[in-house]
């Protein structure tokens, strides 16, 4: 089997619907990935061991002109899985970077929304960090995963670090702009309230979805709809968040009579050549992709300081 995903099959922009492929590692556990990162899926073939590898690296395969790590899913998880020589090998793209995952099969895609999936509960604290959320379809439960969490964990230097932001500087007149931050991720919110605050951000505020923070900015609107900038100066999302996704977040936003005078970031791992038109169809100023939080602190100088 050698399957190039067909891209685009998600057409529109801002629905709050993504497509999820539906994966597994044994027969008991279904997980799931956003369509989006997936570029190709492949029968596994014989890898290239690595010395002293990162135990949850298989090791190394060339697929036509590319060199690509092969990552074991059940060891990045903690799960059993003894059939190395089996399965499925899942190309997927994110952070501008290639990896492979090696699952035992691969299902069918699911298109969903948002709204239809729920944060992980404390059931899955083993997994913390590593979900973004859980999908109930039927007589399943699906475990949409958090493979950039995964990335982080093997090499913590492709994710957000305030070295990242100490070549922009601390500058004194960001300290009294008032920033809005929409991050599923506790762990994500965390490193950008940090990174933000070491380059001088002072006036932070996070919600944990798209749907919590624009309940906030109706809320200032209902209040005090000629002051916004009392309250907020600029708007950074993420794209993959339950309830409301980045993408549909920022469409409300460029769509209202008043909110759409606010600068708006996406600040994702899904930012690449083909998937940056989602971003424009919707009306973002800028798309800046995860870890790349340098990038992000002089795109928000450009923006409102």
């Amino acid at each position: 089997m050698n399957n190039q995903l067909k891209q685009g099959i998600l057409l529109e922009s801002g629905t709050n619907e993504l497509e999820v492929l539906e994966l597994g590692i044994d027969g008991k556990n279904c997980f799931g990935i956003n369509v989006a990162k997936v570029r190709e899926i492949t029968s596994p073939v014989r890898v290239t061991k690595l010395p002293k590898h990162h135990p949850y690296i298989e090791g190394l395969i060339q697929l036509r002109d590319e060199i690509l790590p092969v990552i074991n899913l059940s060891l990045a998880l903690g799960l059993p899985w003894e059939n190395e020589d089996t399965g499925v090998f899942v190309v997927t793209e994110f952070n501008q970077m290639k990896v492979i995952f090696h699952v035992s099969w691969v299902n069918q895609i699911h298109r969903v929304s948002w709204e239809e999936i729920e944060k992980p509960s404390q059931m899955f604290q083993t997994m913390e960090g590593s979900l973004i959320g859980v999908i109930k379809k039927m007589d399943k439960i699906i475990l949409l995963l958090d493979f950039e969490k995964i990335l982080v964990d093997i090499n913590p230097s492709v994710g957000i670090t305030k070295e990242r932001v100490q070549k922009t500087g601390s500058k004194e007149e960001r300290a009294t702009k008032r920033i809005l931050i929409a991050e599923d991720s506790w762990i994500l919110r965390k490193l950008i309230e940090e990174t933000l605050i070491e380059a001088g951000y002072k006036q932070l505020s996070f919600f944990q979805d798209g749907q919590q923070a624009w309940d906030h900015l109706e809320e200032i609107y209902q209040k005090d709809k000629n002051q916004l900038k009392k309250y907020v100066e600029l708007v950074i999302t993420d794209i993959e968040m339950p309830r409301m996704d980045g993408l549909h977040f920022t469409k409300r936003i460029k769509e209202h009579e008043v909110f759409k005078e606010l600068p708006v970031i996406i600040f994702s791992s899904l930012i690449s050549d083909s998937l940056r038109h989602k971003g424009e169809q919707v009306g973002a100023n800028a798309q800046i992709t995860k870890p790349e939080i340098d990038k992000l602190v002089e795109t928000m100088d450009r923006l409102i300081v």
